[in-house]
């Protein structure tokens, strides 16, 4: 790695990191729009893009080690690479994640889509990994905590499809495997949701060194709300 100025290479590795971004959100919204349109050959595509990010995702990771072994960066420095480390980890487990929604394609009934508003939950879901992003460029401490109420949100709409899906489950006429395939994908988007939540938790900690962990579980609020 070169002797470039410490923050001059952590603005470089910064803007390799938003390039993943932009990729990940758009092969999220690209896989929804492919389960609704039964796209064979956009579900490949996704699947091509998603080994792109996963290969960017390693020569990050690289950079981001040579940068610590080589320039020894302290303080607030070292914090900044620690953090984009982790970004970028949770960035490609958010691209899978865009994936296992193509594989359900061939279980799930494109109207599914709007029956759950999976459509709406996914561009939630994208806006809540582009602000978290944006906030950790600005080191915006109110951009992260408005991502983390968007996760809130997720899990209301999450729990809403889980509640919706046993109760048509119960009907004898019903067709199982494409309710599962339905609950399978919004579990999908949910733990996105999450990793953009976990990015947002990290900006935190970077900006203020505030340690944000979450309060209760997801599946401890699930049981609530079927007991509600």
């Amino acid at each position: 790695m070169s002797p470039r100025p410490v923050h001059e290479l952590i603005t470089e590795l910064s803007s390799v990191l938003v390039h993943i971004s932009d990729k990940v959100v758009a092969n999220l919204y690209n896989a929804l729009d492919a389960v609704k349109r039964e796209d064979e050959q956009g579900a490949r595509q996704i699947r091509i893009v998603d080994h792109e990010i996963d290969m960017a995702e390693v020569s990050l990771e690289e950079r981001c080690l040579a940068f610590l072994a080589l320039q020894q960066p302290v303080a607030g420095d070292l914090r900044t690479i620690i953090t984009i480390i982790k970004i970028n980890d949770d960035l490609e487990r958010i691209g899978d994640l865009a994936v296992h929604i193509i594989d359900r394609m061939p279980e799930i009934n494109p109207e599914m889509l709007d029956s759950f508003s999976f459509e709406v939950m996914g561009r939630k879901t994208g806006e809540m990994v582009s602000k978290s992003i944006q906030a950790f460029i600005s080191k915006d401490r109110s951009l992260a905590d408005e991502v983390c109420a968007l996760d809130d949100e997720i899990d209301v709409m999450h729990r809403a499809v889980f509640k919706k899906v046993t109760g048509l489950m119960k009907s004898s006429s019903s067709d199982v495997d494409p309710l599962i395939a339905a609950l399978s994908i919004s579990r999908y988007i949910e733990r996105m949701a999450d990793h953009a939540s976990r990015i947002a938790h990290e900006v935190i900690y970077l900006v203020t060194g505030e340690i944000v962990r979450h309060n209760g579980g997801f599946y401890e609020k699930l049981i609530e709300s079927i007991n509600e």
